[in-house]
């Protein structure tokens, strides 16, 4: 018998996780008339992180999901390709990307708890039920909607859920045991928040140094940096000292980079995290009335800065398919059969770029698997 798609008279979906794939998922399903229940296990419901960069195809699904705009007025945006700079801060030219469509950005960046604050405004105001320090502990599908029990000891009965709860996923560890888990890919990615100096108008990119990093504009105000570090296995980072060892890591470079190196200091907020990635074979993206969406089911690295652009994707694609079949199931399908191939490109181009700075191939060919990657990525949902 086909499993029926939600109506306003039915229970509520389901969503885990109140990051921007489950936010995303969620507002586009409430603006189609369908009851929705988002459970944070965060009590405050924060983010943590810097800022993120924002590329076309992002842009792209934000408009999508209408909150360019607000976005617009809340981050930093170009129209213009970045920059590549030697080491001591000299430019050495000029990327000429061009705009994904006409009236987009090229590439911008917003600090990422502004991005969070956005989009759980919008959530709120679309009349999504929300419930946060809570966590589903176990699930049954009855083959017509899914009864759920909660880590505060209480149930409730969905029309099915969608898992959006990150790389580390429990619902997908419950669905599917074997299913496999995040893999450290040899790198740490270490970020800091600073002034923006005037001159830092776009994405700059500092190569031919040891380390790799990068100063990404994320309002009028402020930028991020970020470094990529090569460390062969995972190790523990003292965050009291997280600052003196990110100068360390800087101390090849000079221009803005220098002066925000002698700027560090025991007050400065650096974000330091292993670089980890996961792709679940489509056969474990869904399983009865449950899907794995975002992070769960294709976390990759930064180097594409497309992991925040595809959750929202999987957003707007898996509505559109719901819309579309009769049948979850055949929704669940459509909807994998779409994603699965322009998820893999992210997380495997993502790895193997990061795996070219390892063996320190020349910039030249780093920048030709970019370019290919990024083209792909110009390609319609």
């Amino acid at each position: 018998m086909p499993q029926s798609l939600p109506r306003v008279d039915r229970a509520p979906i389901l969503v885990l996780g109140g990051g921007i794939g489950g936010m995303s998922f969620a507002i586009l399903a409430r603006r189609a008339g369908w009851p929705v229940h988002v459970v944070e296990a965060d009590p405050n419901w924060r983010v943590y992180g810097a800022g993120i960069t924002v590329t076309g195809p992002t842009y792209r699904a934000f408009r999508t999901l209408g909150i360019l705009e607000d976005l617009k007025a809340q981050g930093f945006h170009v129209t213009k390709g970045g920059r590549l700079c030697a080491p001591n801060g000299m430019a050495v030219t000029d990327l000429q990307d061009r705009p994904i469509q006409p009236d987009l950005p090229v590439s911008g960046g917003i600090m990422r708890p502004d991005l969070h604050a956005l989009l759980s405004r919008l959530t709120r105001e679309a009349g999504v039920r929300i419930s946060l320090g809570l966590t589903a502990t176990e699930w049954t599908d009855t083959g017509d909607g899914v009864d759920v029990r909660f880590s505060d000891g209480g149930a409730g009965t969905y029309d099915f859920v969608v898992a959006a709860d990150g790389a580390f996923s429990k619902a997908r560890s419950f669905l599917f045991p074997d299913a496999p888990k995040p893999t450290y890919t040899g790198q740490y990615c270490w970020r800091v928040v600073a002034k923006r100096p005037p001159e830092i108008d776009r994405s700059h990119f500092f190569v031919g140094a040891p380390v790799t990093c990068g100063l990404v504009p994320v309002s009028q105000d402020l930028m991020y940096l970020w470094l990529l570090e090569n460390v062969p296995e995972m190790r523990r980072v003292d965050e009291a000292t997280a600052y003196q060892r990110l100068a360390q890591l800087l101390a090849p470079f000079g221009g803005p980079v220098g002066i925000l190196r002698e700027n560090l200091n025991a007050d400065s907020w650096v974000n330091v995290r292993p670089l980890e990635a996961v792709l679940l074979p489509p056969h474990q993206w869904f399983k009865g009335r449950s899907i794995l969406i975002g992070d769960a089911a294709h976390a990759t690295t930064p180097h594409l800065a497309s992991g925040a652009g595809i959750a929202v994707e999987d957003a707007l694609v898996l509505v559109e398919e719901l819309a579309r079949h009769d049948d979850l199931a055949a929704a669940f399908q459509a909807f994998t059969d779409r994603r699965f191939e322009r998820c893999r490109l992210v997380v495997e181009s993502s790895v193997a770029i990061g795996k070219a700075q390892q063996d320190h191939v020349s910039p030249e060919i780093m920048g030709a698997m970019m370019a290919k990657a990024q083209m792909a990525l110009l390609a319609d949902i």
